[in-house]
């Protein structure tokens, strides 16, 4: 079964859950029933990255963990 990342636009909190292809675009629950609606995003998948003890980089808009760098916590 494959993964799908829901973000919401309250908080940008972002759910990943393991859903059968037929229900990718499924309503989502709100896992903390405060009726936040999450939309199914594209979800980012690296296999590249910094050699141990190399600084977090940034080498574009998005970090390569897949959120904006300025909300990665990776400087």
């Amino acid at each position: 079964m494959p993964q799908y990342e829901y973000a919401n636009d309250v908080d940008d909190e972002v759910i990943v859950l393991l859903r059968p292809m037929r229900d990718a675009d499924a309503p989502v629950e709100d896992p903390s029933g405060r009726g936040r609606v999450f939309r199914r995003q594209h979800s980012v998948f690296g296999v590249a990255g910094s050699p141990v003890g190399a600084a977090h980089v940034h080498s574009g808009p998005c970090c390569p963990c897949g959120k904006p760098k300025d909300r990665c916590g990776g400087g």
